[in-house]
C-alpha cells in the first residue's frame, strides 16, 4: 500500500499556527495538487481536529477520521469515524481494494503512521511564509530517513518536494 503524507509547510516547518487554522495560506497551485493527488488515491485519512477544521467530508474521496470519541458516527458512505490503529486502517483499506491512500494530518495522526512505519512517501509544499510558532509536521520524536524523488516550483516561491521514505 502506498501511503502518501501530503502537507503544506511554512519555511520554518509549521503546518499551521494552531489546530483551528484553515488551510487558506498555501496557494492555488498547492490546492490543485492536493485535490489531484487525493482524488487519484481515493482515500484521505485525517484526525478529528483536521476534519473539524475542514468542516465536511472532501467530495469524491473516502474520508477516514481517526478519533478516540466513540460517539462520533456517520451515515454518509464516504465518511468513516474510527478508533482503529493506523495499521488496522491500512489493512481494512487493502481488503477494500485500495492501493494508495493520502494522509492529510494533523501532527498526531502523522506521528501514528510514522511510528508504525506505514508512510511510503512524503509530499510537502514549502510555502514562503514564516510563523515562528505553530504545529510541526509530527508531534513525536522520530528517526526517519528520506530520499528526494522530485522537486519543482509549482508557484512563485512555492516548492513541491517529494520524498521516498527509506525502510
Amino acid at each position: 500500500m502506498e501511503v502518501i503524507l501530503l502537507m503544506a509547510m511554512t519555511l520554518d516547518g509549521k503546518i499551521a499556527r494552531d489546530s483551528r487554522q484553515l488551510v487558506d495560506w498555501t496557494g492555488k497551485a498547492d490546492k490543485q495538487y492536493f485535490v489531484r493527488v487525493t482524488r487519484e488515491a481515493g482515500v484521505v485519512i485525517m484526525g478529528s481536529k483536521t476534519f473539524d477544521t475542514i468542516g465536511k467530508p472532501l467530495p469524491g474521496r473516502k474520508n477516514i477520521i481517526m478519533t478516540r470519541n466513540k460517539d462520533r458516527k456517520s451515515q454518509m458512505e464516504n465518511l468513516v469515524f474510527t478508533d482503529q490503529s493506523a495499521g488496522q486502517i491500512i489493512s481494512k483499506l487493502e481488503e477494500e481494494g485500495f492501493e494508495k491512500v493520502t494522509l492529510i494530518g494533523g501532527a498526531i495522526v502523522n506521528s501514528l503512521f510514522a511510528k508504525e512505519k506505514l508512510i511510503t512517501q512524503i509530499h510537502v509544499t514549502m510555502v514562503p511564509v514564516l510563523y515562528g510558532r505553530g504545529l510541526s509536521l509530527f508531534k513525536d520524536s522520530l528517526d526517519v530517513n528520506l530520499e528526494l524523488m522530485e522537486n519543482r516550483e509549482i508557484d512563485k516561491g512555492h516548492l513541491l518536494l517529494i520524498y521516498r521514505v527509506l525502510k
